[in-house]
């Protein structure tokens, strides 16, 4: 398994979860890096993006002002702080490395995948 994504569970509305996904084989300090959610019946969806060294981050309109992507390449792990979590957040989140070194909110830009970690938000 390349990528890890971990830090899922059950919360109530306006509750809080982080998000990690770490690579244990350090393939991917030079990449992008990315977050996207499933929800039951939707297309995979583009959530947050974030550069190879920690700039260029980006979100969807959906969650800007309440999630936060970081990184720390030193160990090898990216973040998704959700904060204010709502009942439509509710998915499987997936988090994705770029094939390039920007952050990209595009689906056919990444090629690899974790496997993918539950948030259920409880209304």
């Amino acid at each position: 398994v390349q990528l890890q994504a971990s830090g899922g569970g059950l919360v109530q509305t306006g509750g809080s979860l982080r998000l990690s996904c770490n690579s244990s084989r350090r393939m991917f300090r030079n990449n992008g890096m990315g977050w996207f959610r499933r929800a039951p019946g939707k297309e995979r969806e583009f959530v947050a993006t974030i550069d190879w060294n920690g700039g260029g981050r980006s979100y969807a309109d959906s969650v800007k002002g309440r999630f936060t992507i970081s990184r720390d390449n030193a160990k090898d792990t990216v973040y998704l702080q959700m904060n204010s979590l709502k009942p439509e957040d509710t998915a499987v989140y997936y988090c994705g490395a770029s094939r390039y070194a920007r952050g990209t909110s595009q689906v056919a830009h990444y090629n690899y995948w974790g496997q993918g970690t539950q948030v259920t938000v409880s209304s």
